[in-house]
């Protein structure tokens, strides 16, 4: 088919065929001039324009022909070029130019792309000078049912609550198509359940999942697994599918009440259960969970006061309390009403029945062996400090509070009474003093009594006794302080020099009253007398004037108090009076005796310090004078040295004659060097001792010409002859080392000592005989010739 536009004006005219032969929608084509049409002036031209059909995943072996393109201009004598542009225009769709035949090249997919849009151009074969005007084109991609519905969210969880109506909503799935909803039904889906009839059911269209039966029981089943399916093409056959799961989980309700597994419990406790201990554990079981379960627990009867209960929270138990201390000979069993509500009870079941539940626990005290129980656990009792001993102060009662009822035996803890001042009475339990008490050093006793069961003494029960002591009037009352009184020469007759008070170590009921007067024996004396105040305090006042320190520098005056105690008690003490000299003020500048004959206005003390000062010296110059003669005297050990062999460990093979400082050299002697026998062993020589064998002498044996196990043999034979003879030998066993090693040495003795055998200087050239290793100090000490050079 073609659709020809039709043109006023002779100017050229495109024209398409579609592959399919249809024609599309009119659609008026945008033209794009260019070249030297866009100097022309166009006239309006209806175009009847078709769209391109291409259907989608064409598997084809041959390119698939999409449509042609011609041109009003082309005559068919090949001088008409066609060009396509555009979208894909090479990689997807290719144009014959000389026919305009469109053809696709690869496989299209909507799902990618639903459409390309392309320009097609009619050019001049020769010029390539356009001859239509560029116009534009669309490709439509035509829809196949290939793809199936996918459920993007999937799988679900959802959840709905137990005991739900029928048709409660529970949840919505939702799938999508990604053919073309526009076109036919490949994107129309509908949706059913596969599994999980006959609990739940599914909207063909929506999708909603709804519960398909009533009253659904999480203690039952408290979960499902759905299946669900979307088809395309309306569900018809031959349409895709997709499916989906969907977990739905019923969520709990309070619709079961707590129930006691038991209606009776039996507990036992010793009745010495300590107070806030747990007596038991008590469950009401409940087949719902989380705040559903949640319990709340209470004792109906024979119980409160006693005992208490509570819910455990993690485990919803309750738990029994005990309040109160339990007693066997008392009461011993208990029968307690424990009911069991849940905390959160739902209206909308209240109709199932009662949400409580109770039980019985009886509770049975158990013996035991209890501690005496003292009566009165404090016991206050008084004591006169002047009490005589043995004299009974009061008395303690304890009793066994089992029912054996043993006896009791009382004693005193003594770490509250380590005087020992009271007794106790170990049947009666009567307390009495034991040692004279004194108020005034203890007032208050407070005693631990001890009450133990004769038949079984580990039980010790512990009371308590305050005992205060009375006080009585045995203390006279003394000055308050220690008075330093001061008088001065230029006082006046009749003058206050110091006021005085007393104190009592007694504390009478009514307070203290003291009595102030001088005794009759200085009552008559010329310089002081006394006045009380009557306040507890007296006035001491002067008699006279003119009082003069060089005549008398001190005056004690006597001073007589008594107390108002019965009976009373009085004592003498005396008053020390300095006379001072004082400013114009009454402030005494000095007070004691006047010097006389103090030369250079040294006093006496100081004439004595330096006295002793002078004596000290003399006495630590005479004390280094005697120790310095004590260290001249001899000591025969310290004055020679002992000479007598070392045991001498000596790793370092060279050094020269500066490493002699760590050992003795007299260990590495010459074994031909002969010792004066006379010098004395234990001490160290003040002169050398050693001087070296006649070379003529044959007397001596020569150990370098004498084999290995000789050598050593001969001379500690030597060594032990000379040790034998010699008077001045140590007379005690000692160890004795020497520094041999034996002979054979090409190079003999290389040590200094031996330059004592010879008056001569030392000749080192055969040091040029010794080899390499001697090479240095031949040339250090030869006569310079080297053989090895």
């Amino acid at each position: 088919n073609y659709s020809t536009p039709v043109v006023k004006k002779q100017l050229g005219c495109w024209g398409l065929i579609s592959a399919s032969g249809a024609s599309g929608t009119q659609n008026q084509v945008q033209h794009t001039a260019g070249g030297p049409w866009e100097l022309l002036r166009r006239h309006k031209r209806s175009w009847v324009w078709n769209q391109f059909f291409v259907l989608e995943e064409y598997t084809g072996e041959e390119p698939l022909y999409v449509g042609k393109l011609h041109s009003d201009v082309d005559k068919g004598d090949g001088k008409v070029k066609y060009v396509l542009s555009g979208e894909g225009s090479t990689s997807i769709f290719t144009i014959d130019e000389n026919t305009g035949d469109i053809h696709a090249t690869k496989r299209l997919d909507r799902e990618e792309q639903a459409y390309y849009t392309l320009q097609a151009q009619a050019v001049d074969r020769l010029t390539n000078i356009p001859v239509e005007p560029r116009s534009e084109f669309v490709v439509k991609v035509q829809d196949i049912n290939d793809n199936e519905p996918k459920f993007l969210d999937g799988p679900y969880m959802a959840g709905v609550p137990e005991m739900s109506a029928l048709g409660t909503t529970v949840v919505q799935v939702a799938a999508t198509d990604a053919d073309d909803p526009t076109y036919g039904n490949s994107a129309r889906v509908v949706y059913s359940i596969i599994s999980g009839q006959p609990y739940f059911s599914v909207d063909p269209k929506t999708g909603v999942v709804r519960t398909a039966l009533p009253n659904m029981d999480r203690e039952v089943k408290d979960q499902y697994v759905l299946v669900i399916q979307a088809k395309d093409m309306v569900g018809q056959m031959g349409g895709l599918s997709g499916t989906t799961s969907v977990t739905v989980t019923l969520t709990d309700v309070n619709d079961n009440p707590p129930r006691f597994s038991r209606k009776n419990y039996q507990y036992m406790v010793l009745e010495s259960l300590p107070v806030a201990s747990v007596v038991a554990r008590v469950k009401a079981l409940d087949n719902d969970i989380g705040p559903n379960a949640e319990m709340e627990y209470r004792i109906m009867e024979d119980g409160p006061g006693v005992f208490n209960i509570t819910t455990d929270e993690d485990t919803q138990e309750g738990v029994i309390i005990l309040q109160k201390p339990l007693d066997f000979e008392t009461k011993n069993s208990f029968n307690l009403r424990i009911e069991a509500t849940n905390r959160n009870i739902d209206p909308a079941f209240v109709h199932l029945g009662s949400f409580s539940d109770t039980t019985s626990v009886k509770v049975t005290v158990e013996d035991v062996n209890e501690p005496p129980v003292f009566s009165t656990q404090l016991g206050k009792m008084v004591v006169s400090e002047d009490a005589r001993v043995g004299i009974s102060i009061g008395r303690v009662s304890a009793h066994d509070p089992d029912s054996s009822n043993s006896a009791i035996r009382y004693s005193i803890d003594r770490n509250t009474d380590l005087e020992r001042f009271f007794n106790v009475d170990a049947l009666s339990g009567v307390i009495s003093t034991a040692k004279p008490l004194d108020r005034e050093v203890n007032s208050v006793h407070n005693l631990t009594i001890l009450a133990m069961e004769s038949h079984d003494p580990t039980q010790v029960g512990k009371g308590f006794a305050v005992i205060t002591v009375l006080d009585i009037n045995d203390n006279p009352p003394v000055f308050a302080i220690e008075y330093e009184t001061l008088l001065c020469e230029n006082a006046a007759p009749g003058q206050v020099i110091q006021t005085i008070s007393a104190v009592d170590k007694d504390e009478p009921p009514s307070g203290h009253r003291f009595y102030f007067a001088l005794p009759p024996s200085v009552a008559g004396n010329s310089n002081f007398t006394l006045r009380d105040n009557k306040d507890n305090t007296a006035s001491i006042v002067t008699k006279r004037g003119g009082f003069r320190r060089r005549e008398q520098v001190l005056y004690r005056l006597p001073v007589l108090i008594v107390d108002s105690g019965s009976p009373a008690l009085s004592s003498t003490n005396t008053l020390s009076v300095s006379v001072c000299d004082c400013d114009s003020d009454g402030v005494a500048q000095s007070c004691g005796a006047v010097a006389y004959t103090l030369p250079a206005g040294l006093s006496t003390g100081a004439l004595v310090a330096i006295l002793g000062c002078i004596i000290t010296l003399l006495v630590m110059v005479l004390l280094i004078v005697s120790m310095r003669r004590r260290k001249k005297e001899p000591l025969i050990l310290e004055e020679e040295r002992d000479v007598r062999e070392n045991i001498v460990r000596y790793d370092d093979e060279g050094g020269g004659e500066e490493d002699t400082e760590a050992f003795d050299m007299v260990a590495l002697r010459n074994l031909n060097v002969i010792r004066d026998p006379k010098v004395r062993r234990d001490v160290t020589p003040d002169t050398p001792t050693f001087f070296p064998y006649p070379r003529s002498s044959s007397s001596l044996p020569v150990y370098k010409t004498l084999p290995d196990n000789v050598v050593f043999r001969e001379f500690i034979w030597d060594r032990l002859k000379d040790a034998d003879v010699d008077p001045t030998a140590p007379p005690y066993d000692s160890l004795q080392t020497y520094a041999f090693e034996g002979n054979g040495s090409v190079a003999e003795s290389l040590s200094s000592l031996e330059s004592l055998s010879t008056d001569s200087e030392q000749n080192y050239d055969y040091l040029s005989n010794w080899g390499p290793r001697f090479k240095k100090l031949a040339d250090l000490y030869g006569d310079g010739k080297s053989v090895f050079s």
